[in-house]
């Protein structure tokens, strides 16, 4: 058993994935605190009150995502891709795959503290629902990045 533990300690632990998962609490992070921030906005708000999460999740996840691309592309896949059509693929496939994650996040938000208020606070102003679907978010958004944004291409030889 701890060989199969060292094992798959050994195949899953490196520098790209420690990074990563530094990167993504540190989004994470900043994520939840623009969601708080902008929730107890709009929850005082009598306009907004009805939506106050998913609109304070846009907000957050917006914030998100810009800091995201560039801590992923620098600090976690080492990306060396900065002009023309490359970069762009690598944008928008970043783009696309956040969306993705962002429209199960929003669903997730939507369904739980807005409609069936069934969420609660933890340290007064961190949502417990919405520090779940981060979580699972940032899984998601690995793979993603590891298989279909930050690919490297093998360098093809001279001819």
């Amino acid at each position: 058993m701890k060989q199969k533990l060292t094992t798959l300690w050994n195949k899953y632990v490196n520098c790209e994935t420690v990074s990563y998962f530094i990167c993504g609490v540190l989004t994470t992070i900043l994520n939840l605190a623009v969601y708080a921030v902008c929730y107890n906005i709009f929850v005082a708000s009598d306009q907004y009150a009805p939506l106050a999460g998913t609109i304070a999740n846009i907000i957050a996840w917006v914030v998100a995502v810009i800091f995201a691309f560039f801590v992923n592309k620098i600090f976690v896949f080492n990306s060396k891709v900065w002009r023309g059509r490359a970069l762009f693929d690598e944008f928008w496939k970043f783009m696309v795959a956040r969306l993705l994650s962002f429209v199960f996040e929003e669903v997730f938000i939507l369904v739980v503290v807005d409609l069936l208020h069934f969420d609660y606070m933890i340290f007064g102003k961190v949502s417990v629902a919405k520090l779940f679907a981060s979580v699972f978010v940032m899984i998601m958004n690995y793979f993603a990045s590891k298989f279909l944004i930050f690919v490297k291409k093998e360098e093809k030889p001279d001819v």
